[in-house]
């Protein structure tokens, strides 16, 4: 993988939106990324993201143990002029140890850790 070029073609945005809805007295607020792309651009995302999961990055030497590789995804340059935020995209396993950040909690808490 090439660590500083992004393949993204075709047409790719990402929005952050910010959501309230209020019920009997209650109100709810929660956040949603939106991903929306051509096909090419999805496509493309889904390239980066396979390379990513791809990656031996024991053999990467210009990362340092313990770090993780990324993928930084910007406005008006990988990303569409409307995209509302800058996307980073990462591996959770660290090189070298293979363990995962501190407030990483998984979504069944009986999982371990691989």
């Amino acid at each position: 993988m090439k660590r500083d070029k992004k393949e993204i073609t075709g047409c790719l945005d990402i929005l952050v939106t910010q959501n309230e809805d209020e019920f009997e007295g209650i109100t709810t607020r929660w956040n949603e990324v939106l991903i929306h792309g051509d096909p090419q651009g999805l496509r493309s995302l889904a390239s980066l993201l396979l390379q990513l999961a791809d990656l031996d990055q024991e053999q990467v030497v210009d990362i340092p143990i313990g770090a993780r590789e990324h993928i930084q995804l910007r406005p008006k340059l990988e990303l569409s002029n409307s995209s509302t935020a800058e996307v980073i995209i990462g591996r959770l396993d660290a090189k070298g140890t293979g363990t995962f950040y501190d407030n990483y909690i998984p979504k069944d808490k009986d999982r371990t850790i691989e």
